[in-house]
């Protein structure tokens, strides 16, 4: 059966039905005018050429999976936005707290920072520099050989003369190979924003971070 015909009744049907009909038959309207479309072929059959029963199991097996499919993406959008607000309610529980988040930020409390990074591979030499605003690098920590994973290091930031507007970097090198270090800055969650496509987060001083990024909560 040409499913071509079942699409232009649809679009027929909806669009003569004035602001009251639905742009989008449910299921049940496409599977009667399908079923009415059926009858109607093999009423005016070829009765020297009649269908086949294999035909017409085909043809309602079709109709079955594409109802089956479009109740299925219901069902999906459905559990998706049951998720997202379940996200929402749970993540105003992390206002005040401190989040880790991929960034480079030094946030200096009480004379000290601890600083979070991520190393791919092992690596036999790391270095760690502390910048200031100007992108000058006032410390600078070796840290020798170090395995792959999460590492922290807590800066003393007491010696230096400037606690605001840091930036730090790892460097890290196997055999004079790079290895690729991810920088990770701890920030203090301060409200929950839900007016976007996705759920942010509005840390103090990193501004607006996607949920997902958040990789660990203090």
């Amino acid at each position: 059966m040409d499913f071509t015909t079942l699409n232009s009744t649809s679009k027929t049907s909806t669009g003569t039905g004035g602001a009251s009909s639905s742009s989008s038959p449910n299921a049940a309207d496409t599977q009667d005018r399908f079923l009415k479309l059926l009858v109607a072929q093999m009423q005016n059959q070829d009765p020297m050429n009649p269908m086949d029963n294999a035909q017409v199991t085909t043809q309602l097996a079709q109709i079955q999976t594409v109802t089956g499919v479009g109740n299925v993406n219901t069902s999906i959008q459905s559990l998706a936005n049951q998720f997202s607000q379940m996200q929402a309610l749970q993540s105003v529980s992390l206002v005040g707290r401190s989040v880790t988040v991929p960034g480079n930020k030094v946030a200096v409390d009480n004379g000290k920072a601890q600083l979070n990074y991520e190393l791919a591979n092992p690596a036999d030499s790391v270095k760690l520099e502390v910048l200031n605003g100007a992108g000058t690098v006032i410390s600078t920590q070796d840290l020798g050989a170090q395995k792959a994973g999460n590492q922290t290091y807590t800066w003393d930031a007491s010696k230096s003369g400037e606690t605001t507007g840091l930036t730090f970097r790892v460097t890290a090198t196997k055999n004079t190979n790079p290895v690729t270090a991810t920088t990770y800055t701890r920030d203090v969650v301060s409200a929950v924003n839900t007016s976007g496509a996705t759920l942010q987060l509005e840390l103090k001083n990193s501004g607006l971070v996607d949920y997902d990024k958040v990789r660990n909560i203090v």
